[in-house]
């Protein structure tokens, strides 16, 4: 008798080829389950953003940040990497940081300006929906060189959720909610819209893959301040966090550039060798 749920392969192209029945070993299961949670969290500041409870959904959308930085390390890590995998990040990215943080600026100020400020989301949503798909195909680029990997083409798309809210945390931070907060909202929402969608490079954190042993218990140190701060004062927290993000954007691009010089003339070099 046949399973009412068959199994999927999608490195399976005939769709016919009969295969034995064996388990699914926990670890290939469980960075799709992160994922999955991350999505959860992503829906719920959606839900969130609709009753008007913004400090909520904005949690919602820095723990679905925290888990997408997660399950690709945990992927990685347990070597349980898939196509299936890749395809579900990438979905539940654009839910996370391209839906859920249009609809929360809609609603808490671009609605004042109603059919421009629904403009200005639906271009932020479509910018991360073009950005996740950029990355998608490039991430398959052989020829790049290794120092590439140590950047973004682009603002990410969780980097992009989290610093085109800053003007919510400011409102928590007691700046007055005026009758020009919606249009400059609208151009800002549109401009971090076309960070992740630009050329301009970014630094990368998928490199970082360990520490010497000197600095482990300043990192644990770092770290547990980092979260008391972000539970105490969370709103300060992330709005300096998204300026000191915008301010170095001009440090990623400058090291990019250097990156190239460094290239053009080892080519140079070689060049004239031949």
């Amino acid at each position: 008798m046949e399973t009412i749920f068959p199994p999927f392969d999608p490195d399976d192209e005939e769709g016919e080829r009969p295969r034995p029945r064996r388990q699914i070993p926990f670890r290939m299961i469980l960075p799709n389950l992160v994922t999955l949670l991350a999505l959860c969290a992503g829906l719920t500041a959606i839900r969130m953003a609709i009753e008007a409870r913004y400090g909520e959904a904005i949690a919602m959308i820095v723990v679905a940040a925290v888990l997408d930085g997660i399950d690709g390390r945990v992927a990685r890590m347990l070597r349980s990497t898939s196509r299936f995998g890749a395809e579900l990040d990438s979905l539940t990215d654009f839910v996370n940081f391209g839906v859920a943080p249009a609809i929360l600026l809609y609603a808490w100020a671009l609605d004042e300006v109603r059919s421009l400020g629904w403009i200005a989301a639906l271009v932020f949503a479509i910018c991360a929906a073009l950005r996740l798909a950029r990355f998608n195909v490039a991430i398959d680029n052989p020829h790049k060189p290794d120092w590439q990997a140590n950047f973004f083409v682009g603002v990410p798309a969780p980097a992009g959720a989290l610093i085109v809210l800053l003007p919510v945390y400011l409102e928590y931070l007691d700046l007055p909610h005026g009758r020009f907060t919606a249009p400059v909202v609208l151009v800002y929402t549109i401009a971090v819209g076309l960070l992740m969608v630009s050329r301009l490079p970014t630094w990368s954190g998928k490199k970082f893959g360990g520490v010497s042993r000197e600095v482990v218990l300043p990192l644990f140190v770092f770290v547990v301040v980092l979260a008391a701060m972000l539970f105490s004062y969370p709103w300060h927290v992330l709005a300096v966090g998204a300026i000191a993000y915008l301010i170095i954007l001009p440090l990623g691009w400058r090291a990019w550039r250097r990156h190239m010089r460094e290239d053009a003339s080892q080519a140079a070099i070689d060049k004239d060798l031949i």
